[in-house]
């Protein structure tokens, strides 16, 4: 245990003496990032209380639904944090720069798996705080449940960590051990699309959409069984749902010791488990991992073509920036690998859209498509700024130490960064509107909807990617172990949380407006003159929004990058 304690001590002591050394500055940067999350975490217990609220209210089956969301939540972060835990194990047990020297000191391989397998475990598991917290506070508000209820809820998640930790470890060890050695990175990819595969056919095997179309169901007594659909007796997360549901809803709740017990000895197994394996094949795995990558010549012509017309646009040495990171990203197989796994979810997004028994509601037609039409803008815009926090805001931490080159040269800062900004731009806009044209297009809209979602989508993309660079220059990084573990980080999460308030902020300003021309079209009244102003206005205040969002997080990256000294 003392080593344990010597290997993982240099980050705590990191980010304690982080906060003490704080200036004025970053202490206030800390509390705007306070501030920003529980906010977030307020609207989401918000969101979440009305909800389930609404669910109380339906006779007989109210319940029912709530409990199946309940565990299909739970399932959508265990699967999630297994995913989540392959891909920073990979880094964690294999990549990080640090490794060659802690592999040299007198530690055994146990102590040295162990803390690494904890920093994978912190670095994967923080969402489960800022998102899984507000959702389950809701039901606790609800239900009102007794105090054993928050015990339960703490330790079980805790088991639920462990046991997806344990599982997305275990995988990495075995396909990282298991394949070729210049192909350690490679495995990513491999893993992304088994996921994406696992994951979707068991979200179409569900069928979620049935749920809201009754008449689908021969009888309610299958349409109440559809509600036990993902529940297993082999799954962790329907132990945790038993036993939390039983404490939220039965006065003094039942103890489902057995399946308590269950729970922890997953997790302990789990946890031998990956002792054993790891003092089998970890080693053996780091000494692959280590060896010369075989350098690749397939597709270079192509790589070259399409290098050749990127830099066109620009002059020669942002050019020779542009291109070189072009060629970077696409040398680095953990990069586009994941690109490809978030396409997959995008096509998965999309296509559940057409599956929508939208003709079966009570809520009048067209209304309802363009309802969903708009709430659609703001879950494209959630999607475009989780693939940034990847993407845009590491891109200026990915020079790296060669960051001085980029200082020294006669490029003037501001043009680097600018160049960044339009480099990335346009395949953003490009999968923004192929989000909403596509989904609106499947919902059959009015031209007014599509048109809206269009401009709409156009204007968030240029904020959502100004707030990516803004932030990854105010807080970048250039002496990381990791790139991937940046988007995670305080400017990560920070980012991340400015950005879904701005694009709430956007879809609230133009809900107004929005719903007096859906109120007005159908109930053929003409539009009066302050109904008029009001909308007028609110646009307004979204193009003086985006403008903010647009210049002001590029300034204050700038300014940083000014006063860098490395």
């Amino acid at each position: 245990m003392k080593n344990f304690y010597l290997l993982i001590k240099p980050r705590f002591l990191a980010f304690r003496n982080q906060l003490i050394s704080s200036t004025g500055g970053k202490r206030r940067r800390i509390f705007i990032l306070g501030g920003a999350g529980a906010a977030f975490c307020c609207g989401m217990f918000i969101v979440s209380t009305r909800v389930l609220i609404h669910f109380q209210s339906v006779e007989v089956i109210g319940d029912l639904v709530a409990r199946y969301l309940l565990s299909m939540i739970l399932l959508t972060f265990f699967s999630l944090l297994i995913f989540s835990h392959i891909i920073t194990a990979v880094s964690n047990l294999y990549l990080s720069k640090d490794l060659e020297f802690c592999h040299s000191t007198p530690v055994s391989v146990e102590a040295l798996f162990f803390s690494r397998s904890f920093y994978t475990l912190m670095d994967s598991s923080w969402m489960l705080l800022i998102f899984g917290l507000p959702v389950f506070m809701a039901y606790a508000y609800v239900y009102r449940p007794g105090a054993g209820f928050y015990f339960t809820l703490f330790h079980l998640n805790l088991a639920m960590v462990i046991i997806a930790a344990g599982m997305g470890i275990l995988i990495t060890m075995l396909l990282v051990y298991a394949f070729p050695a210049q192909r350690t990175k490679d495995i990513i990819m491999f893993i992304a699309i088994l996921m994406v595969v696992a994951l979707y056919f068991l979200f179409r095997f569900l069928r979620p959409e049935r749920l809201a179309n009754p008449e689908s169901f021969f009888s309610i007594m299958e349409y109440l069984s559809a509600l036990k659909a993902p529940q297993s007796p082999y799954l962790p997360t329907q132990w945790i749902t038993e036993t939390l549901w039983d404490n939220l809803t039965v006065p003094g709740g039942k103890r489902h010791i057995f399946a308590v017990t269950l729970t922890w000895i997953t997790a302990v197994s789990m946890v031998v488990i990956n002792v054993w394996v790891a003092q089998a094949v970890y080693i053996d795995g780091f000494s692959k991992s280590q060896e010369a990558k075989k350098r690749r010549t397939v597709g270079k012509k192509v790589l070259d073509v399409f290098v050749r017309c990127l830099k066109k646009p620009f002059d020669e040495d942002l050019g020779a920036i542009i291109a070189k990171d072009f060629r970077t990203f696409f040398r680095d197989n953990t990069q586009w690998s994941q690109l490809i796994l978030l396409g997959a979810l995008v096509v998965v997004y999309v296509y559940n859209f057409s599956v929508l028994p939208l003709d079966k509601s009570p809520i009048q037609l067209d209304f309802l498509q363009n309802e969903l039409a708009f709430l659609n803008m703001g879950l494209a815009g959630f999607v475009l700024s989780a693939i940034s926090a990847r993407f845009i805001f590491t891109a200026v931490s990915a020079e790296g130490e060669a960051y001085w080159v980029i200082r020294s040269s006669p490029l003037r800062l501001r043009k680097y960064l600018w160049g960044k900004y339009v480099y990335l731009l346009f395949p953003m806009i490009f999968l923004g509107e192929l989000l909403v044209i596509f989904t609106n297009y499947l919902l059959d809209v009015t031209r007014f909807m599509m048109l809206l979602s269009s401009i709409t989508m156009l204007f968030m993309v240029l904020g959502i990617v100004a707030l990516g660079i803004g932030f990854g220059a105010l807080y970048a990084n250039f002496k990381y172990e990791n790139i991937a573990q940046l988007s995670v980080g305080f400017g990560g999460v920070l980012y991340m949380i400015v950005s879904s308030i701005f694009i709430a902020i956007v879809i609230l300003l133009e809900a107004g407006p929005v719903y007096i021309l859906f109120v007005s079209d159908a109930s053929e009244k003409t539009v009066t003159h302050f109904q008029w102003l009001l909308i007028v206005v609110s646009f307004v205040m979204v193009m003086l929004i985006n403008t903010l969002a647009i210049f002001k997080p590029m300034r204050m990256g700038l300014k940083a990058l000014r006063e860098y000294e490395g």
